[in-house]
């Protein structure tokens, strides 16, 4: 008969079968960045990885756990001991640590030289398995940051702020790190709605006035913000984009006012507000075409991220009910033996392995596209993936946080038995940001109407099929893709309202599409997934 102790011998026993390494322990991310990478490359990240990889699994997943509890997490001080207005964001200890580990990776330094993003978002895939961990959406925002102002700022502006943005020592007075601020109460995905107002001010400098309603990052340095210049047109036509600091040079706020932390569902060791901004000392970033540079270069930045964190997560659901199932045993055997419970086991990996050769894929496309390698149509090939791969994985990392809990059973509730109660959580956070599913389907409707994306992505299909032709799954591939073909052609031919009933489908399907083609890619290069299979199947 089984005793209390043998069932807590058991759990003791699953924790020791985790990875203590989670770089080395997974044979099929370390393929996908040899095919990406080549093997030299994966040997000179190797060791770097292997290093971050023990740490997310050891010291750090520790400080993520701990930082995320309901007493530790960030606290909003107005005022100093003097009575001096501050409008500081005070955090527990272990979060300074936590941002000094992963900031030290060179994730963000890398920024320097174009070319690196495939090897700096596997830091952030290995750092996603703890969750968010209330570092992961302060990389996004830092990285869209550096972009913009290597690729829209002036040299004078850029100068200014990117050497801080740059280094590795996060807790250093003179490291920044950056945050993004577009919502509007009124807004929200409505950006052409947005009402904060700029002005001419001193030595070049804007001054901006209104209110930001969703502020992530809100203990950022330098704020991206839009603006609507004195003047300019409505919509989003009219608006610039601004850089703003936090605080002024001598320490007090810069016109920055926090209404309050956001109380919110997941990602709650990174603080989120409101704030009112008042007269608040800006340098201009992109005044004409402020919002297209925003979209084009921030937004699709923090998406391709948001699809890491997801992998990230999928992988870590997939670790703990894997792990859990074969330790945990009812009715005279490991569960893992149950068909059901095999069959859940089973679609955590396919789903984990389909998001990051997806995923990884897109950074490589990425890469190609800052280094200017890239093929004609691979920019329109990126603008297309990168919104529907957001969607689908999002979607699918909440799905499988679900699936891993069901594994768990009663104990998958329980928030200190187990990351997945906050992998959820966060999870569902991921779905909502950077463009909730309607809103991110809406986009790719517009964008297979007024500039043909589709052309792109099926260039791309058939170029990879033409590349694995001698693979035995290329021809099931080929039909999926003909078949897409068909979709969307008969959807371009709907009446409008008929065609935003029926374009979620549709890009479930094309990035589903785009998941078996880069699986194909891998098949080709020696590396198997059950994962291809399952998408030829669906």
């Amino acid at each position: 008969m089984k005793t209390h102790d043998d069932a807590r011998a058991a759990f003791h026993a699953w924790e020791a079968a985790k990875p203590t390494d989670l770089f080395s322990a997974d044979a099929f991310f370390q393929a996908v960045l040899r095919h990406h990478l080549g093997a030299a490359g994966l040997a000179a990240e190797a060791p770097a990885l292997a290093a971050f990889g023990q740490a997310c699994a050891g010291p750090l997943d520790a400080l993520a756990r701990e930082t995320n509890r309901d007493e530790h997490l960030p606290a909003l001080r107005r005022w100093d001991a003097h009575g001096r207005r501050t409008e500081a964001v005070v955090f527990h200890p272990g979060y300074d640590v936590l941002g000094e580990a992963v900031y030290a990776t060179g994730v963000m330094a890398r920024y320097a030289t174009p070319g690196h993003e495939t090897a700096q978002l596997a830091v952030a895939y290995l750092f996603g398995q703890l969750g968010e961990a209330g570092h992961l959406c302060p990389l996004a925002c830092t990285a869209g940051l550096i972009k913009i102002l290597q690729h829209a700022a002036t040299p004078e502006v850029a100068a200014r702020c990117l050497p801080g943005l740059l280094r590795t020592d996060r807790n250093h007075p003179a490291h920044l790190h950056g945050a993004q601020f577009l919502t509007e109460v009124q807004g929200g995905s409505d950006v052409g709605a947005n009402a904060c107002v700029a002005r001419p001010g001193p030595d070049g400098a804007w001054l901006i006035s209104g209110e930001k309603w969703f502020c992530s990052v809100i203990d950022a340095d330098l704020y991206l913000m839009t603006a609507r210049p004195e003047g300019a047109p409505a919509g989003t036509r009219g608006l610039g984009a601004f850089v703003v600091p936090r605080v002024r040079p001598d320490g007090t706020p810069n016109g920055v006012y926090v209404r309050r932390l956001k109380y919110k569902l997941g990602t709650r060791s990174m603080a989120s507000g409101e704030a009112d901004f008042v007269d608040a000392l800006a340098w201009p970033v992109a005044l004409d075409g402020g919002f297209k540079a925003v979209v084009e270069i921030v937004l699709n930045t923090s998406r391709l991220y948001n699809a890491v964190a997801s992998c990230g997560m999928l992988r870590r659901a997939q670790i703990e009910a894997t792990t859990y199932a074969a330790h945990r045993r009812a009715f005279g055997q490991p569960i893992d033996q149950f068909p059901l419970v095999r069959q859940s086991l089973d679609r955590l990996r396919i789903e984990a392995e389909a998001a990051v050769a997806g995923t990884f894929a897109l950074a490589r496309l990425a890469d190609g596209l800052a280094l200017g390698t890239a093929a004609p149509h691979h920019g329109a090939l990126y603008r297309l993936v990168v919104n529907m791969n957001k969607y689908w994985t999002s979607y699918q990392g909440t799905s499988m946080c679900r699936e891993a809990i069901e594994v768990l059973g009663g104990n998958g509730a329980i928030e200190d038995f187990s990351v997945l109660p906050r992998l959820l959580r966060d999870a569902i956070v991921c779905e909502q940001w950077e463009g909730t599913h309607n809103v991110l389907c809406a986009q790719v409707l517009k964008d297979l109407h007024r500039y043909q994306l589709h052309t792109a992505l099926f260039t791309h299909a058939d170029a990879a099929l033409a590349a694995a032709a001698h693979s035995p799954h290329a021809p099931a591939v080929a039909a999926r893709v003909a078949e897409d073909r068909r979709q969307v052609a008969a959807l371009l031919a709907l009446p409008a309202d008929a065609a935003s009933l029926a374009i979620r489908p549709l890009v479930t399907r094309l990035a589903q599409s785009w998941q078996a083609l880069c699986l194909l890619e891998l098949a080709a290069d020696g590396v198997a997934s059950p994962a291809l299979a399952d998408r030829l199947a669906g």
